[in-house]
């Protein structure tokens, strides 16, 4: 059985809600990245046997988005695609679908990655189709709705991170001293040009929008918390509402040795696990657990985790 390997990726700068990228579609940066990314990688789009693409508000998106991506980035209109929904894990999710493809003998050949348009994301008004009889009728925010509240136990992605805080013990002020120390990373790196690199620019735009220079633990600490006012979590340490989109080139080892391509990752093993809806704040670290037994490693073994 091949392993895969990663041999070029790309990404747009993250725009705020409303920023840089709001005049783009999801499929349009989608579409952009996937194009950049093989071109860096030298291969041709006749060559690409598949692709997948995570997006989660898909609302108005139209049909297929992966395909509109694909089409976009100038591939084969007979090339087959995938969009995968699975909330955050979206794009992790269509790497390890690219994967399981490359090692199964399917394909050589699979971009994957993620697209997402969060300003984009239109509202719906439910039960409007044969209009109303009687009484109002609610908008609901699809990135709300689709996005960042549970459908089982109805609660905001906030409330689970501060449920999670909360029994694990974790103060205010770490989430917050953690958060400034994010945002001062990512300050330097951009100034220092390390994502240089990666970026590929829309319409001029290569930064991304979100990391704060003028933030401060003060300014941190003054913030209130959102939705439980007992909470830990609040605007200025939970993540962003972005746009943007992320693609790599996963192929197998011996297509990149042939090819002479240059190999920036080998994917050694993969993982998913499901868990109580209140914590999923703590999921990802339970996978990474059954990601690692997988591969014959420890956490020991792991010179820097990304989540």
């Amino acid at each position: 059985m091949s392993r895969s390997v990663i041999v070029a990726t790309a990404r747009t700068p993250f725009g705020r809600l409303g920023g840089s990228l709001a005049g783009y579609e999801a499929t349009q940066l989608g579409g952009t990245v996937i194009r950049a990314a093989l071109e860096r990688a030298g291969i041709e789009g006749t060559e690409v046997g598949y692709a997948v693409m995570g997006q989660v508000l898909q609302g108005g998106a139209g049909q297929a988005p992966s395909r509109q991506a694909t089409v976009a980035a100038g591939l084969p209109v007979e090339l087959s695609s995938d969009t995968i929904n699975k909330v955050c894990a979206s794009s992790i999710r269509a790497i390890e679908i690219a994967d399981l493809m490359i090692r199964t003998g399917e394909h050589d050949v699979v971009v994957a990655g993620g697209m997402e348009s969060m300003t984009n994301a239109p509202y719906a008004l439910k039960k409007a189709r044969f209009g109303y009889r009687l009484g109002d009728g609610t908008l609901i925010d699809l990135t709300v709705h689709d996005g960042l509240i549970s459908t089982f136990e109805h609660r905001h992605m906030i409330q689970q991170a501060s449920f999670v805080s909360r029994e694990l013990g974790i103060e205010r002020e770490d989430q917050d001293r953690w958060a400034l120390r994010s945002h001062e990373r990512a300050v330097r790196a951009i100034d220092n040009g390390f994502f240089d690199p990666e970026i590929v620019a829309v319409n001029g735009v290569s930064v991304d929008e979100s990391p704060r220079r003028d933030t401060s633990y003060e300014k941190l600490a003054k913030l209130r918390p959102v939705f439980d006012s007992e909470g830990t979590t609040t605007a200025g340490n939970a993540p962003p509402v972005n746009d943007g989109a992320a693609a790599v080139v996963v192929t197998s080892e011996e297509y990149a040795r042939k090819r002479g391509l240059d190999v920036l990752a080998t994917i050694l093993s993969q993982a998913y696990v499901a868990d109580d809806f209140a914590y999923l704040a703590r999921t990802p670290a339970t996978a990474g657990k059954l990601a690692l037994e997988k591969a014959g490693k420890t956490i020991d073994d792991v010179e820097r985790v990304e989540l």
